[in-house]
């Protein structure tokens, strides 16, 4: 709905690899809603998209680096997946720490396909129910979640899905937990 995220401001955590539409739908669905959005990364200047993992895709620009900010500055976060993007940011000690403040302010997050797996580093998915791509389920299960396959899981604050398959209720869903701002038990 337009306006649903007037005044929020929502950062986008990614770097080279990341599956093109898990960042352009949610950042203009996002966007139509309202909220300011900022794409956050490893290195300033350009970053390349994918297309199914292997396709190069287009390259977008980066507003700000993982040096420049903080989760204070921001009401939510998007993690879009592909198989590269969580590879390479989860050996970032900023990155991870980026991550993991979020839900140490309460904030929500929402994360596809691959992205869970920044989730798994930053330690904040101990008994937490969450989907993802079913080839990191293990992944998440040895770090404490409860792993299920369904196309969009919430979990006080923390929106999971699949594939690109499942952006409407992705977004929908990323949209309405941003909306309705923090969340206590949303914690590390």
């Amino acid at each position: 709905m337009a306006g649903e995220l007037q005044g929020k401001k929502i950062a986008f955590l990614v770097t080279d690899g990341f599956e093109q539409i898990e960042l352009t739908r949610p950042w203009q669905d996002i966007k139509d809603a309202g909220a300011e959005v900022e794409l956050i990364s490893l290195k300033s200047g350009e970053i390349q998209g994918m297309n199914a993992d292997i396709n190069k895709g287009d390259t977008f620009k980066v507003d700000k680096t993982v040096d420049e900010v903080s989760a204070s500055d921001y009401h939510g976060l998007v993690l879009p997946g592909g198989v590269v993007n969580p590879d390479a940011l989860r050996v970032n000690d900023k990155a991870v720490t980026f991550v993991r403040d979020f839900f140490a302010q309460h904030k929500p997050v929402a994360a596809i396909c691959h992205a869970p797996i920044m989730l798994i580093e930053a330690n904040v998915l101990d008994g937490r129910t969450v989907t993802s791509f079913p080839s990191i389920k293990t992944d998440i299960q040895n770090a404490g979640g409860n792993w299920v396959d369904q196309e969009m899981v919430c979990d006080e604050g923390l929106v999971t899905s699949r594939t690109p398959d499942d952006l409407d209720a992705f977004c929908a869903k990323a949209i309405e937990e941003f909306a309705e701002g923090k969340h206590e038990d949303q914690t590390t």
